[in-house]
């Protein structure tokens, strides 16, 4: 299990933290600060899935005016974490 830590960029949530088990399936996702309700719903989602499937379907998901949101930081996450 490799543990993953991602500092987002240009929305509320400070941190994204989750592991990767051998098989780059998600568990333990968690955010720090952002939309607390929102955030806990997709650390359940995402839990055992497999990453690469997360990230295409997160990836350009956008918040109001920002250009990103905390869901498209982890998906951009989960590709830095995929290309390592």
């Amino acid at each position: 299990m490799r543990h993953c830590t991602y500092s987002p960029k240009g929305v509320c949530s400070t941190k994204i933290d989750y592991d990767l088990d051998d098989d780059n399936r998600i568990h333990n996702l968690s955010f720090t600060g952002g939309c607390n309700g929102n955030l806990k719903a997709i650390g359940r989602l995402c839990e055992n899935a497999d990453a690469a499937s997360i990230a295409d379907i997160l990836r350009g998901n956008l918040c109001a005016m920002r250009g990103t949101s905390c869901a498209d930081q982890f998906a951009r996450s989960l590709d830095e974490a995929l290309n390592q």
